[in-house]
């Protein structure tokens, strides 16, 4: 009978194992599963990238210092928004100069002048939308866009057609659609590798604790097969086999079950928008990669696991004591610290490196672990002072690897919402921001050249629409000192406006301040002597008046510190603002409705606002916390599972000393509340180290984006609370299981 057909016949006849043969190849499956589903994150992102490719105006080649060159194409791409909903507008002029162009996928043909091709979802959205709210920005809709050019299926994206002379002067040349590849998106990358490596280790974590629910049973059959003359290498197949058939199993089951999971994802929102099926795939060959890899990880663990009755047969088959842990595993967490902090922090930190680093991190708690456990048991062994806590004592100190499978599960959830609440609160601490002018003002850039017609446009579409507000033309220069070109060179960016109209339209406490005349409007003092104006940062410049009055106004936002305001009638002569803001205050009422004039005076410019800034981030935070919560969630389940299980296997490695201790007439709510602290005591201790890793990790993460410090909350210690939780409620089974073996007959084992 060879190592497979003996495994086959066991199954058969121990309910036992095949019970952990069955909970082994589900923890596999969902490990399986979720590698192929984390995997397959990146190639997912740049699938949607590569469909909207020509979205992009970076994509596009053009000679930098020849704009507008010939060529077939003049491109002009930016965003727009109805409400809150963000619009890929894309702005399109032939010039006739090459008749036969390769459209992306996805485009029926290219608009003339005054037609647009929109997505089927921003058509929906104009024939529900007054037209002077959204509609008239776009002209005539002469077709709409397949779903092989859109980012995502609910995508909003209009292609604008015009003539080549109403594009704007910033419009790029292009000789075509671009072909080059896309890259994945590199957030999402980074969240999927952190995602392979915090959700990987608790699902083998949970295949661990199924093995181990028939552990001693094994041990002590492979002892009797070696005592009665089979070689370790026999004995080796015979694990190897029954393991990787569980295992090839889960393997199958996960490769299975992967098109659901990554079809449930694609109603996750990313980027503003959910995923194509398509999106999710993984090359054959990287789908069976990660099939044998984790099948093999867990044949490995099993053979690992009776290295005992290999060496020592007999001391397995008397459950000879175990010996003590040496102190060195204590430094398994330092030494993996220490270089997760060197590959954070190189100038350019290099992904795998840093990964790496995390994956020993977490590593290193199997390592500290059961120390931790065994000197937690050997502190109540000391103290106990009843029954329950001698016998949990006794069991953490005397079987700490053991013990702690029913641990480590939740310190790895709790070490994931650790880094996550740090995380988290950092990167909302750095919303804000935008431009100077108020959250209610909306604004479009343009040149000397246009500013005025546009502003003439704009005030005549507000006119129709009845709207009393006007478009102002917001120049911005600067001031400078020093050498032009040099490193002794200064330069202030200064707003020309009157003081009245940047009390209306700016962030700036400017209101009390106006002067009776013209005036230099700054938070700090100036001294106009020593300042030329520009309107280039490489140019000489214009002396500014030294006589001209400076008014200070009181400190507003932070971000606003540094706004100079300079009526323009000091602006001297000769100096003419090349950049120019076309600036529009709204209300909620009529904002839709100045976004439209606006568009259309400034063809090829994008419409912002600060509020819309805002929004943005917004939505990238609304992202990150999304998988994040899902993330904590898969993490929180499995270790509840491995917990619950691990729990179980405990009851089951010691049924015949539970058997005894019941049948010497020992209550089981003691024997149960022994179980209940096995798992509390170390969860209390290791759970707490756990979430103080986890914000070193967080921190150092964050490091690599910003060297500001971290935003510490309260919400930190909501993992180690919840981690003990969960490890309670994992250990809850343990009564069930105690009271089947108090009815079973102790003569069974």
């Amino acid at each position: 009978m060879n190592s497979f057909q003996l495994a086959m016949r066991v199954l058969r006849v121990d309910r036992r194992t095949r019970t952990s043969a069955i909970l082994t190849a589900v923890g596999v499956a969902v490990a399986t599963s979720l590698v192929i589903l984390l995997a397959s994150l990146p190639g997912a992102t740049q699938a949607r990238a590569q469909r909207a490719i020509w979205q992009d105006i970076h994509s596009y080649y053009s000679e930098s210092d020849q704009p507008q060159r010939a060529a077939p194409l003049l491109m002009a791409a930016n965003k727009d928004y109805s409400g809150d909903r963000e619009i890929t507008r894309v702005d399109i002029a032939q010039t006739g100069t090459s008749p036969m162009l390769s459209l992306p996928p996805g485009i029926p043909r290219l608009p003339a002048p005054g037609e647009a091709i929109v997505s089927p979802a921003l058509g929906k959205l104009i024939q529900s939308t007054p037209q002077a709210q959204l509609g008239d920005r776009f002209g005539k809709l002469v077709d709409s866009l397949g779903p092989d050019s859109l980012l995502y299926p609910e995508q909003l994206v209009a292609v604008v057609g015009h003539t080549p002379e109403s594009m704007p002067t910033s419009a790029m040349a292009a000789d075509g659609f671009p072909v080059k590849e896309a890259k994945p998106d590199p957030l999402l990358a980074l969240l999927a590798w952190v995602g392979v490596i915090v959700l990987l280790v608790p699902s083998l974590v949970l295949v661990a604790s199924s093995a181990r629910l028939t552990a001693a049973r094994r041990e002590l059959r492979m002892a009797a097969l070696r005592l009665a003359g089979a070689t370790p290498g026999q004995v080796t197949k015979i694990v190897a086999a029954e393991t990787a058939l569980s295992a090839s199993v889960g393997a199958l089951l996960g490769i299975l079950v992967a098109p659901a999971l990554q079809g449930l994802s694609t109603f996750v929102p990313w980027g503003g928008g959910t995923w194509l099926a398509s999106d999710f795939s993984l090359s054959i060959g990287s789908t069976i990669a990660i099939a044998v890899a984790i099948p093999l990880l867990v044949v490995f663990a099993g053979v690992l696991g009776i290295r005992r009755v290999l060496k020592t047969p007999l001391f397995a088959a008397s459950a000879h004591a175990r010996k003590p842990l040496h102190w060195w595993r204590l430094l398994a967490v330092p030494v993996a610290g220490a270089f997760f902090l060197f590959a954070v922090s190189q100038d350019n930190a290099s992904l795998p490196m840093v990964m790496l680093g995390l994956f020993l991190l977490v590593g290193s708690a199997a390592i500290v672990g059961p120390w931790v456990t065994s000197a937690v048991g050997g502190t109540f062994v000391r103290i106990w002072r009843k029954p329950a806590s001698l016998l949990a004592g006794r069991r953490l100190r005397d079987d700490p690897k053991s013990a702690y499978r029913a641990t480590a599960g939740v310190v790895l959830a709790v070490f994931t919402g650790s880094m996550a609440l740090t995380l988290l609160p950092s990167f909302e601490s750095m919303a804000g921001g935008g431009r100077t002018f108020k959250d209610n003002v909306l604004y479009a850039e343009s040149d000397a050249a246009h500013a005025g017609q546009a502003v003439e446009q704009t005030n005549a579409s507000l006119a129709r629409n009845g709207i009393t507000d006007k478009a102002i033309a917001v120049g911005e220069v600067y001031l400078a000192t020093g050498e032009t070109g040099t490193r002794s060179q200064t330069l202030n960016r200064a707003f020309v406006m009157t003081c009245e109209d940047a009390t209306k339209l700016l962030r700036v406490n400017i209101g009390g301040s106006c002067a009776q005349g013209p005036a230099i409007y700054s938070r700090q003092k100036i001294d106009p002597a020593v300042y030329r104006v520009t309107s280039e940062y490489d140019k000489a410049g214009t002396a500014l008046d030294p006589k001209a009055p400076v008014q200070l106004f009181p400190n507003g936002d932070e971000d606003t510190s540094s706004t100079i305001v300079l009526d323009p009638a000091l602006l001297p002569a000769g100096v003419e603002p090349k950049y120019v803001n076309v600036v529009v205050p709204t209300t909620p009422a009529n904002a839709e409705v100045v976004r439209t004039a606006l568009v259309g005076a400034a063809p090829g410019q994008e419409v912002g606002s600060r509020g819309l800034h805002l929004i943005g981030q917004q939505q990238e935070l609304g992202d990150l916390r999304r998988v994040t919560v899902i993330g904590l969630i898969a993490a929180g389940v499995l270790a509840g599972c491995s917990a619950a299980v691990a729990t179980a296997g405990s009851v089951m490695d010691r049924r015949r000393t539970f058997g005894a201790l019941i049948a010497a007439g020992t209550p089981v709510r003691v024997l149960a509340r022994a179980l209940r602290m096995e798992a509390a005591l170390p969860a209390m201790v290791a759970t707490i180290g756990a979430g103080v890793v986890g914000i070193g990790v967080g921190m150092g993460l964050y490091s690599m984006v910003e060297k500001d410090a971290v935003v510490l909350s309260p919400w930190l210690l909501a993992p180690v609370v919840l981690g003990i939780g969960v490890a309670l409620l994992g250990a809850s089974v343990s009564t069930p299981a105690l009271k089947r073996v108090q009815s079973e007959p102790l003569a069974d084992e």
